[in-house]
């Protein structure tokens, strides 16, 4: 084999590592959605513009729910893929919520029969 051929092999074989590598750290699982998190709506009453939501890990499924003292399960919740979607029953209606997880942010919409609103999180660290 030749030196030029060794050299193409070895750089071929360090971009496809790299490539994997960088790809691994942008999968989002599960565990990393679990926690607390402060959001932020647009465009709606100032009582509902912030507050927080937790995701749980409850025998191998992911739960939630809105707010703290009064809480609002999240409905048909999914993960997939760092995308995440539910329903929430409030006030007589319905709000489907539909967010995509890059690392610690969370970002997307909540639809309900008075519009779209865009929504924002960023997960609370741990203590």
């Amino acid at each position: 084999m030749s030196v030029k051929h060794l050299l193409t092999l070895i750089l071929a074989v360090t971009f496809f590592t790299v490539a994997n590598v960088a790809s691994a750290k942008n999968i989002n699982t599960a565990g990393d959605l679990v926690g607390t998190w402060k959001y932020t709506v647009s465009n709606v009453p100032p009582e509902y513009e912030t507050g927080v939501m937790t995701f749980e890990q409850k025998d191998n499924k992911t739960t939630g729910y809105f707010g703290q003292q009064e809480r609002m399960d999240m409905k048909e919740l999914t993960v997939d893929q760092g995308k995440i979607t539910f329903k929430l029953d409030f006030q007589g209606g319905v709000l489907t919520v539909t967010m995509t997880q890059e690392g610690d942010k969370l970002t997307g919409t909540i639809v309900s029969q008075d519009g779209e609103f865009p929504i924002t999180a960023v997960k609370e660290a741990k203590n």
